[in-house]
């Protein structure tokens, strides 16, 4: 069996933590959470059992530190992708296209499969970490109502309806057969959430405010019945 070795015991310590959760990552991807095992994910990680339940006590504890471990990822991911973007529509994009990419590579279970598992301490926990998340896009529909480039309407429902066709969309670019391919469906995600949002562009592409006078021609029927096929 692989060692894995550091020079410092914290280093070795911290080297075995990202190697149980990388492996539990894995076969969450490959298999899915039925049936998993600590025996599982210390077998794939190349350590001993008991070597797993050195760091964490259950399955369920190795459930919320992966889902933490894989939300503060995806958070300074999109904080490096969000910075020097000013407009809202613009940043919309950005989340858009990094969460497309992240729910390609990671396949967390629903939120009621997650919590049957956890204590209600752990799900609150887990939760709470959500919310930081759930804050960046809701700062971002905000603005973009402030700023007149969506029309008023409740944040809880946009956000609902941002997810729910990520939710549907992720799959879809995950079997692309090429690159580019894949890259038009986001493309096409990215502009048909955007526009099921109320955004409107001038004739270059770029958002502009509802009340401004550079509004383009929007979508034809065959280009606006495309976007659909490729974001429904």
């Amino acid at each position: 069996m692989p060692r894995i070795s550091a020079a410092t015991n914290a280093a070795q310590r911290e080297n075995t933590k990202r190697a149980i959760l990388n492996s539990f990552g894995e076969i969450l991807y490959t298999r899915g959470l039925p049936g998993l095992t600590m025996t599982d994910v210390a077998k794939n990680a190349g350590i001993g059992r008991t070597a797993v339940y050195n760091y964490f006590a259950d399955m369920g504890e190795l459930l919320v530190a992966y889902a933490l471990d894989e939300t503060e990822r995806f958070l300074k991911e999109l904080r490096e992708g969000l910075e020097g973007i000013e407009n809202p529509i613009d940043q919309l994009a950005v989340y858009i296209r990094l969460q497309i990419n992240d729910l390609a590579r990671r396949h967390l279970p629903p939120g009621p499969a997650m919590r049957s598992m956890l204590s209600p301490e752990s799900y609150a926990k887990l939760g709470k970490h959500v919310q930081e998340l759930q804050m960046v896009l809701a700062n971002i529909l905000s603005a973009a109502i402030a700023e007149k480039y969506i029309p008023q309407n409740d944040i809880r429902e946009l956000a609902m309806l941002v997810h729910g066709s990520l939710s549907s969309s992720a799959g879809r670019t995950e079997d692309a057969p090429d690159e580019q391919t894949r890259e038009r469906q986001i493309l096409n995600t990215i502009r048909f959430i955007q526009m099921g949002l109320g955004a409107r562009f001038d004739a270059e592409g770029n958002p502009v405010r509802l009340d401004s006078e550079e509004l383009a021609p929007q979508l034809d029927s065959a280009q606006d019945e495309s976007a659909r096929k490729d974001a429904a």
